[in-house]
């Protein structure tokens, strides 16, 4: 994928820096890791240094959440406080082309796939709201099941009165408080 999806040496040092100071800040999400090691399958692989730094700059503030023993990946999801500054955005490309008026900017699925970084599933999004309370005042769209897709809906989820609560709209629906959060395996 060439140096566009390459951090400079800089770079990749403020990123380390600023991931290490999150993990040991945050110890709770990941238990029993260690970062040397975290750190050392992120300087063997750039674009996945590269899509952390796309998280961060959006501000999702990624962190280490998993560990995939079978894989032998780390998991970052975007573990900012309220959904991160990638909002007014439609479901996907098929949404976002049916709009006659008023288009967002893009799509949650386009920029994801840009930012080399997976949506959520419902059932990552549950997990990740067992490290913290996530998306108190903002909402974060989610991978909709095809069926629902096709019918022209797409789902969103958010956690409010000490309840995940999962939702649907229009998939070329968007709003200033909903925006997607994403996952790396390292």
């Amino acid at each position: 994928m060439g140096n566009k999806k390459q951090l400079s040496p800089e770079q990749s040092s403020t990123l380390l820096e600023t991931l290490r100071i999150r993990f040991e800040k945050n110890a709770n999400r990941h238990s029993g890791l260690e970062w040397d090691k975290i750190q050392t399958k992120l300087e063997a692989s750039p674009e996945k240094l590269w899509s952390l730094n796309e998280m961060e700059t959006t501000e999702g503030e990624p962190d280490v959440v998993d560990y995939d023993k079978k894989t032998d990946e780390y998991i970052f999801y975007d573990c900012s406080a309220e959904s991160p500054k990638r909002r007014s955005l439609c479901y996907d490309r098929k949404a976002l082309d049916a709009r006659k008026e008023n288009k967002p900017k893009d799509s949650v699925i386009d920029m994801a796939a840009a930012m080399g970084i997976e949506l959520l599933t419902e059932e990552q999004y549950r997990k990740l709201q067992q490290l913290g309370n996530f998306d108190t005042k903002t909402s974060s769209w989610i991978q909709t099941p095809e069926a629902i897709r096709k019918l022209g809906g797409a789902v969103f989820c958010d956690f409010r009165y000490n309840t995940v609560f999962l939702y649907h709209n229009g998939a070329d629906s968007y709003y200033a408080a909903r925006g997607f959060r994403g996952s790396v395996r390292v």
